[in-house]
């Protein structure tokens, strides 16, 4: 059996690094979603996922790649991608990432291929061995919350110390630091962060938006 191995990547997980937060995006309006990734692109999060759980993420996936006006060093990428088709149409759309809920071989070979890094979901040693041998340029801790937080990180990192991983599923904003002593590469946030603004596009639900982005990015550069 061959040694584990990190595979070289793509900017995002150098960003990633550095910002320590993955602003995950998931809902069914087109609008709010893309008003969202502009909010948190201008407060300062780098690392924008839009997932492809509905056809609206797609779309504001591909009006965001379009935006002129986010700031230099936006990656915009897909999540929830489930198959080939999907991870092609994303990167035809302008995703910088793709994104997996769990190991799934097509995503990953297609980002292979197209060396576009990809984030694989895991929950298990051996999903996480089974992703970094399949490519993935990080593993992604998913449902992170339901599964014991940030001690169960800690132990399935314990065996894979040289593997990049992200936690993602539920983490509170006072669960950042936790998840980040733990040994996250980052921690990705969706609804804790999004809340009504998925759906609702008004000045109030964005500077509501803008504040949580803010107060997220602060705890987990905290200790940067």
């Amino acid at each position: 059996m061959p040694p584990l191995t990190v595979p070289p990547t793509a900017d995002v997980l150098d960003v990633l690094r550095q910002d320590r937060l993955l602003a995950v995006l998931r809902g069914s309006d087109p609008d709010a979603l893309t008003a969202c990734a502009s909010v948190l692109a201008h407060s300062g999060i780098r690392a924008v996922e839009l997932t492809l759980s509905s056809d609206a993420g797609l779309e504001a996936l591909r009006r965001s790649v379009a935006d002129s006006s986010l700031p230099p060093g936006t990656l915009l990428g897909a999540g929830t991608v489930l198959t080939r088709d999907q991870a092609r149409a994303a990167i035809d759309a302008g995703a910088r990432y793709l994104v997996t809920p769990g190991v799934t071989e097509e995503v990953l070979a297609e980002g292979v291929a197209q060396d576009v890094p990809v984030l694989c979901g895991a929950l298990t040693p051996s999903e996480a061995m089974a992703a970094v041998r399949l490519g993935a340029a990080a593993v992604k801790l998913f449902p992170a919350h339901a599964v014991g937080g940030a001690r169960y990180l800690r132990d399935l990192r314990a065996p894979f110390p040289d593997v990049p991983f992200i936690a993602i599923g539920g983490i509170a904003l006072d669960d950042v630091a936790d998840y980040l002593a733990a040994g996250a590469v980052a921690v990705g946030v969706g609804s804790p962060l999004l809340r009504e603004s998925a759906q609702d596009s008004s000045r109030a639900a964005l500077d509501a938006l803008a504040a949580r982005a803010t107060a997220y990015l602060a705890a987990a550069r905290r200790d940067a």
